[in-house]
């Protein structure tokens, strides 16, 4: 098991570097689409849907990226800030500070189809979007987007299984605990400070340094949530993954959980943080 799952991260690491760095704009948006939607069609086995039903959601969700993205301008080079990117990041962002706290407390279920489908399409659309835009910055830049939601995860896991004592949220991710949280807190808030020490603090003044620690935590817990929202979905549906498309890995959703909290409230700060 361990051999196929390393063998997978390696090929899936490979992959994503050469088409990250390779693609064109037109390219790598195709790709997000395709990401978002095989994560569709696994977000529709949360609810039981039949093929059909999946099928034609990962398509209208994949679309939905295709056609938002080349009307947002994510197939250009140049950084687009098109107000309907920031009305779909606005929307994520609402949804993951103002409404999943509330959900992973109350534990809800979604048991009217057409909401279970909106709420996929507002999971996965703008973190498909987030993935092109956040790329047209530079693909170093969502590089280390993405490295801050693996350090958050790798740093909670090793802290959580040498210091875990209490639990982080019991009835929905029994592994986590409070301290592994703290840990991807502190892991986090470092790899701020350093990328800023690196060379970052010729675009940002020490205000702008004062706020990583706090930009970062909330980095962390947003990751976090993204996590737990899937895990209480799978734990409700009954399933250990989203899928089997990833040998040792499970599904796509698995390895996207917390990228779909995170990236699109990402997407919108260097929009409004870096207006020029």
């Amino acid at each position: 098991m361990l051999k196929t799952r390393v063998i997978t991260a390696l090929v899936l690491l490979a992959g994503f570097l050469s088409a990250l760095f390779l693609l064109s704009p037109q390219g790598w948006l195709v790709l997000a689409a395709a990401v978002s939607g095989i994560a569709a069609w696994e977000w529709g086995g949360f609810f039981a849907a039949n093929a059909l039903r999946r099928g034609v959601f990962g398509l209208l969700a994949g679309g939905a990226v295709v056609a938002l993205g080349f009307l947002g301008g994510l197939a250009e080079a140049e950084l687009s800030r098109a107000p309907l990117l920031i009305t779909i990041y606005g929307i994520s962002a609402g949804l993951w500070l103002g409404c999943i706290p509330f959900w992973l407390r109350g534990h809800w279920r979604l048991r009217s189809p057409v909401l279970a489908w909106a709420a996929g399409l507002l999971v996965v659309v703008p973190a498909g979007l987030a993935l092109a835009h956040i790329r047209q910055v530079g693909a170093t830049t969502l590089l280390l987007a993405m490295a801050s939601v693996w350090l958050a995860d790798i740093a909670a896991y090793f802290v959580g299984r040498a210091f875990g004592r209490r639990k982080l949220a019991p009835t929905i991710s029994p592994g986590k605990s409070w301290e592994g949280a703290l840990g991807a807190g502190v892991a986090v808030v470092i790899y701020g400070l350093l990328l800023w020490t690196l060379g970052l603090e010729r675009a940002m003044g020490i205000r702008e340094l004062l706020l990583i620690p706090l930009a970062m935590a909330a980095f962390t817990a947003l990751s976090i949530e993204g996590d737990l929202f899937e895990s209480l979905l799978k734990r409700q549906a009954g399933i250990k993954d989203s899928g089997r498309i990833l040998p040792g890995h499970g599904g796509v959703l698995d390895r996207i959980d917390s990228l779909t909290s995170t990236l699109p409230v990402v997407a919108l700060a260097l929009i409004l943080l870096f207006p020029q």
